[in-house]
């Protein structure tokens, strides 16, 4: 259970990342994309929160 919290947390954190990276705001209007550290950080809230889920 904490190994499945754990795999959710970094992959939700990689993909935020990625979102970032690929999709993420140039303008630095987009709260959400224009920040890595808040793309990062809210993709491992939905990551663990997906982890628990399933």
């Amino acid at each position: 259970m904490i190994v499945r919290l754990i795999i959710g947390i970094v992959g939700g954190g990689l993909l935020g990342y990625g979102v970032y990276h690929f999709i993420g705001c140039s303008s630095g209007t987009c709260p959400l994309t224009s920040n890595p550290w808040i793309s990062a950080i809210i993709g491992m809230v939905f990551g663990a929160l997906l982890s628990r889920a399933i």
